[in-house]
Parts: structure tokens; sequence; C-alpha cells
């Protein structure tokens, strides 16, 4: 008989909370039992899972009795909070927040990337943040392939990074805008309807921001490559959901654009589009929705000699492979490692 497990939504009205369980529906993941974890204010609330109306629950510190897998994306002080509650209880904490990322003893997981890791957990597995994983997806393959030495990206990414009220503002902001008043900021430091604001997360010492620096050392951590090199900007974009980025990668070995796309045709979680000549190449608006990421723009690094540079662009769903998909991916990874 087929195990069934009791799996916790920790966050579940939120974006990310709602696209892990249509996920965990589309995926078929083997759940029993479901519980629906959220704030005091969003207790009873009634939400849908496999045709079912289920109650959402007030998170507490008791919530875990009998879970066997806690996904969470409730920030990063609640997952910190009921870290050792979820842990006490017996159950897996899959969190989507970057409050356990670095740690040690955390595995930072990509399933396509580094699932190995997965085994060494001690109750905690952290979801990577969701440029990150966008990326890595794409730059693994071409990783194992080549070697990669060297990484600059510069990120376009989409309101849907901060959640609902992020893609919430782009919407009222811009319905404003085009009626002739003002848009005026509250979930991002400027006004994002036609603008982009190169600015995601605090700025640190060095003038980076956190989001940038998360992509050197998340990256690092996932490849097992501490020498890699990574330089980033991060910019925030006018674009409902779906992140995207434009990678410039140096090798150890040289590389074709021709020897790029036969690896990355064969990768998994990777889907070609590089057509110039008919236009086909990664947009948001085609990645939103989808599972795979959308690479395409692949081309030689004119600038580097010995033909050791590549270029592409690419486009992933924030909120799926970024954020939900991942998580779930990730405990399937824990079934299997049960099963």
């Amino acid at each position: 008989m087929n195990r069934k497990y009791t799996v916790a939504v920790a966050g579940a009205t939120g974006a990310v909370g709602v696209e892990m369980l249509k996920v965990l529906e589309e995926r078929k993941f083997p759940v029993g039992t479901i519980k629906l974890l959220a704030s005091s204010r969003s207790a009873g609330k009634k939400m849908e899972f496999h045709g079912e109306g289920i109650s959402v629950e007030e998170l507490t510190h008791d919530s875990f009795k009998g879970v066997d897998i806690a996904l969470f994306s409730a920030g990063a002080s609640i997952s910190k909070e009921f870290r050792q509650s979820v842990v006490d209880a017996g159950a897996i904490m899959i969190d989507n927040s970057s409050a356990f990322r670095m740690e040690a003893d955390v595995p930072l997981v990509v399933p396509e990337v580094n699932p190995e890791d997965v085994k060494w957990h001690k109750g905690v597995i952290a979801n990577p943040n969701c440029s990150t994983i966008i990326m890595l997806v794409a730059v693994a393959p071409l990783h194992r392939a080549f070697g990669l030495k060297r990484l600059v990206v510069s990120t376009y990414q989409a309101t849907s990074g901060a959640g609902a009220k992020g893609m919430q503002e782009l919407i009222e902001q811009t319905r404003t805008v085009l009626d002739g008043g003002t848009a005026v900021p509250s979930v991002f430091a400027h006004r994002i309807a036609f603008n982009l604001i190169p600015h995601i997360d605090v700025f640190l010492d060095n003038g980076c921001t956190k989001e940038e620096m998360k992509m050197l050392n998340e990256s690092r951590k996932m490849l097992h490559h501490d020498k890699l090199m990574v330089s980033c900007t991060c910019v925030r974009v006018p674009v409902m959901r779906a992140h995207s980025e434009s990678l410039n990668m140096e090798f150890e070995r040289a590389v074709t654009p021709e020897m790029a796309r036969d690896v990355l045709k064969s990768a998994p979680g990777v889907k070609v589009v590089d057509d110039t000549a008919n236009k086909r190449y990664p947009m948001p608006i085609d990645a939103s929705g989808l599972y795979d990421v959308l690479v395409g723009r692949i081309r030689q690094d004119v600038s580097l000699a010995g033909g050791t540079g590549i270029d592409m662009f690419i486009s992933g769903d924030q909120v799926l492979k970024g954020a939900a998909l991942n998580a779930v991916q990730i405990a399937e990874l824990v079934v299997g490692q049960k099963a």
C-alpha cells in the first residue's frame, strides 16, 4: 500500500501558499491529510484542495503534531519562531524564507541541481532565493559540462517577488498613472508602474543588496563551488509574474553556442526557446504558469578570447519554480528518500 503523508502549509493564504496547494494537486503528491495554517486573522477561511473545502487554522506551536512535511512560506521571522516546534514534532520543515539558507547544517536544494544534499538534513531543508533557483536550473548543467568560473547576472524581477501585495500595487499604480493620477508607493521604494527600480532588499556595506549577495552565496553552496565568482545587479521591473535574467558566463573550457544548446536541451527543468529568426526567445509573459525555465538568446561572448564565454537570457515563474514548485519537488525527494 502506498503511504500517504500529512502535509502542513504554513502561510497557506499567501501567493506562494496558494500555489503550493495547486502544485501538490497537479503533481499528485501523496497527501493523506492537509493542514492549512496562517495567522489568526485568516483562521476559519475556506480554501479548496482536491475539490474539498478546508478550513484554515491558526498557526501555533501545537500545529505540527502528526505532521510529516511542513511547507513554510510565512516569512523568515515565523520560520525561525516555529522551527523547533516542527522538528520536535518529528516533521520535516521545507522553508521558503531566507531564515536558514546559509546555515551549515541546513541543505539548500534545487532538485535539478543538487538533489543529493537532501540526504543530510536534520529536520530542515531550505528553498533558495527565487532568482538563484531560476538561474541555477539553467546554469548548473553548463557548469557540469564546462566548468563555470565567473558569472555576471542582471535580473529583471517581477512584482510577484514581493507577494500578492506587490502585484496588486503594480495593477493599482498602472491604473492611477493611466488615469492621470499620482502613484504613491507603499510596497516598493519607488513607483513601479512604467518604471524600473535597481533595488531589491536592503543595501549592505559593500554597496550590494542582500538579494545580490544571495545570488553569490547560494550559488556557491549549491554548486559546491567556493571559488565561483558572481557579480549581480537585481532590478524590479513592472511585470506581474516571472523573473528574467541576463547571464554572462565564463567557463574553464571552450564552449560554443551549439554545445551549450545541446547540453540545455537534455537538462531537466529547462526549455530551450532560441529561434531568433522567428523572434522566439524567453519572455516573462510566456514563462508565467510554466514549471520549466525558458532559456534562449544563447550566443558567444565576443569579449572573451578562447571561446570560453557564453551569453544567454532566461525567464522563469517566480511563484512556481522560484518558490512553490521547488518546495514541493524537495518534498518529493524527501518522500522518495523515505520510501
